[in-house]
This record gives C-alpha cells, sequence and structure tokens, in this order.
C-alpha cells in the first residue's frame, strides 16, 4: 500500500492525461493501467465552463484520487494560483507543483518550487513536487515537509527513461516520504527500472498516450511497475564477472 498524506493507493502508476488521440483511447488506457491517481494541468482545463468538454466528464471519478499540477507556472505565486483554483473547484487536496525555470530543457526551477512547496504547505495542501535529480533540493524539500518527492528521470516527454541512477537512488535512500519518479519515462524497462532502485511509484504520460497502442502500453506498464516493485522486495542476486554454475557441482556422478 502506498501512502501519500491521507491518502492510500494499491495502484504505484500515477498516469498523465494529456496528448491521447481521442478520449475515448483515453478512457480505455486509464482503465486498462488500473490506475488510481490521475494527474493534469489546471491551465490546460477549463474546469469551469460546462460548455466546454473535458476528460473529467467520460470517467467514472469515484475510481480515482485527482492530483491537479500547477504546468504553465513560472514563478512560486503562479504556481500557489493554480493550485489554490484547482482546491476552490473540489477536485482535490493533493497538488503536484511543477515550476518551469527552462522553456528549453522543461527542467524545474528549484528555488521556485521550494517556495511555492511552502506556501502550499502553509496553506494545507499535500504537496508533491515535481523536481529534478538533485539529491540536495530532494532533501531540503521533505524538510520542508512535502508528502513526497517526485524527481525526474529524465526531461518532460523525452522519453529517455533513467539518465541518473545513481541520484535517484540516493534521492531514495535518504528519503523518508514517497519517491515518485516522475517524467522521461519512454518504456516498460524504465518503470521497472526506476521501481527496482526502490522507488514507490512512477508517473508518467507521453509513454502511454504517444505510443502506438496506447492502451496496451498502459497494461505494460502496469506489469512492468508491479515486476519492478517485487523485484526489488524479492532482492537481486549479486553482479559477478565470471560464470558461476546454476547447478551444484559436488556429488556429480562420474562418466
Amino acid at each position: 500500500m502506498l501512502t501519500i498524506g491521507k491518502h492510500s493507493f494499491h495502484s504505484r502508476l500515477f498516469l498523465g492525461t494529456g496528448k491521447y488521440p481521442s478520449f475515448d483511447i483515453q478512457k480505455k488506457a486509464i482503465e486498462a493501467s488500473e490506475t488510481e491517481v490521475l494527474t493534469f494541468a489546471v491551465r490546460r482545463m477549463n474546469i469551469f465552463e460546462e460548455s466546454q468538454p473535458n476528460f473529467l466528464e467520460q470517467l467514472d471519478l469515484t475510481k480515482y484520487k485527482l492530483l491537479p499540477n500547477t504546468a504553465g507556472a513560472k514563478t512560486a505565486e503562479e504556481a500557489v494560483r493554480i493550485a489554490k483554483l484547482a482546491k476552490a473547484s473540489g477536485l482535490c487536496d493533493m497538488v503536484k507543483v511543477e515550476v518551469i525555470g527552462c522553456d528549453k530543457s522543461l527542467l524545474p526551477d528549484p528555488i521556485e518550487t521550494l517556495k511555492a512547496s511552502e506556501m502550499l504547505l502553509s496553506e494545507g495542501f499535500i504537496v508533491l513536487p515535481y523536481t529534478s535529480d538533485d539529491v540536495v533540493l530532494a532533501r531540503r524539500l521533505e524538510e520542508l515537509g512535502v508528502h513526497a518527492i517526485m524527481p525526474g528521470a529524465s526531461p518532460i516527454g523525452s522519453g529517455k527513461g533513467i539518465l541518473n541512477p545513481l541520484n535517484l537512488k540516493f534521492i531514495i535512500e535518504q528519503s523518508s516520504v514517497p519517491v515518485i519518479i516522475d517524467a522521461g519515462i519512454g518504456s516498460p524497462k524504465d518503470a521497472a527500472f526506476a521501481m527496482e532502485l526502490g522507488a514507490d511509484g512512477v508517473l508518467l504520460n507521453t509513454a502511454v498516450s504517444d505510443a502506438a497502442d496506447p492502451v496496451k502500453m498502459a497494461i505494460a506498464m502496469k506489469m512492468a511497475i508491479e515486476a519492478g516493485k517485487l523485484g526489488f522486495e524479492a532482492g537481486r542476486i549479486r553482479e559477478k564477472n565470471y560464470g558461476v554454475a546454476s547447478s551444484p557441482i559436488t556429488g556429480l556422478v562420474s562418466s
């Protein structure tokens, strides 16, 4: 069971909701993934305008916990305004803090992310900041009191997978709050690897929504995360430089 703040989840796959070919495929992929958490950019949805269709209308929202994010924010103040808008609409008291500091790489701004997280914590939000794989920043965010850390595997939407497993491992080892690997996941092997590092979950979007078959990919990601978690808990064998017989070499029948 994964617990973040007052919320608990069986699934460790957090799924984004953008860029699907159609609402129908989006709905089928979400259902196939068996996710319990859906994230979306508040600024890209008109959540107060009934005449504008959005994915919320296509789903049974009793099955999911919504995780609005502050994508599009460039400053802490913007992120806080967006988060308050989502909360005012009654969506959820959880928020993914996303403050982008570089338009080209889409890497997060560490200073504004720290400020926004502190401000939102003071407002009573359950705060999940999206960060780079900065080990020290992750520790500082946890010291503030955030409810989970969400370091990126690689730049958003790049599909490059995990570029710096060592830093992610350091973040996981030092954290007493859940660590959700977020951004850059490209394939099921990336998701499995994240879980094998000891992550508590994976958040992804493009890897599913841009796949040739989003529904099949959603299933693959679900299974990869489950396999990676089991593998981490089971404990992998020690790597060796040379081959080692898998069967005992004593007591062999002589020729």
